[in-house]
């Protein structure tokens, strides 16, 4: 496996995972709102998770099957979320778009501005064909972000996924090679 590259943009960089990033991960993920809206982050977030989530995220990415980036706003290289391409699955050329952004970083553009190099990663350097993303549909923020670089929504999948008791309605989107090479060019 070769080594994962480094993304950088005007206000960012994105950054291989380490398990250094432990403590960083613990106490942002630990912050409700973090959890409210993530299928996956529990609350409260438990001691101990962030090396759990590292060393699966770790482990995937040494099958080629994740691309986890930490993602640090420049210059003071502050951690600030994560982002990913996971669940990669070559034989269809496809995997599913990841992130989270810590809350004194959200309604900055952050996220779109981290979702621009990592498309082109996705695409360039991966050379998948499609990437997908879900988000529950009562975080819209997400879909303006996916929405705003390309991704087209594909469908609601009713009661999808139980958050905290409550069953949730989650938004898919995806975008093509085709359609990202058609706005980027």
């Amino acid at each position: 496996m070769r080594a994962q590259s480094i993304l950088e943009t005007t206000r960012l960089i994105l950054r291989p995972l380490s398990l250094r990033d432990a403590p960083s991960i613990q106490a942002v993920a630990s912050d409700r709102t973090i959890a409210d809206t993530m299928i996956s982050i529990p609350h409260p977030y438990p001691d101990g998770e962030a090396e759990r989530y590292i060393c699966k995220q770790l482990s995937e990415y040494e099958a080629g099957h994740a691309f986890p980036f930490v993602i640090e706003r420049k210059p003071e290289m502050l951690f600030s979320g994560m982002i990913a391409i996971r669940d990669i699955e070559q034989a269809h050329s496809q995997g599913e778009l990841s992130f989270w952004l810590a809350p004194d970083m959200w309604g900055k553009g952050y996220m779109s501005e981290a979702l621009k190099p990592m498309l082109r990663f996705g695409f360039e350097d991966l050379k998948l064909n499609r990437l997908y993303a879900y988000h529950m549909v009562r975080n819209p923020g997400s879909g303006k972000v996916l929405q705003k670089n390309g991704f087209v929504q594909e469908g609601v999948l009713r009661q999808r996924v139980q958050k905290w008791g409550v069953f949730e309605d989650v938004k898919l989107w995806a975008i093509l090679r085709r359609d990202w090479h058609d706005e980027a060019v």
